[in-house]
């Protein structure tokens, strides 16, 4: 079961990331999300920050998540 309504979600699989000035295409959200739950984990400090800001977009279906402001 969904926690979020499937007409919310985003239907795309593919999503882009920008992390350090470095993007990489990812052909699965799922995929992205669980590296960046990771290293969000085994982080800290600013690092920490940086990884956060992009898991978060990620959960919330965007499909070009950065971790500049």
């Amino acid at each position: 079961m969904l926690k979020i309504p499937e007409l919310a979600m985003n239907p795309k699989r593919t999503v882009k990331t920008k992390c350090y000035g470095q993007v990489k295409t990812w052909t699965d959200r799922e995929e992205a999300k669980d590296f960046f739950l990771e290293v969000m984990m085994n982080t800290e400090g600013a690092e920490h920050d940086r990884y956060t800001a992009i898991y978060t977009q990620l959960v919330n279906g965007l499909t070009y998540c950065t971790d500049e402001n």
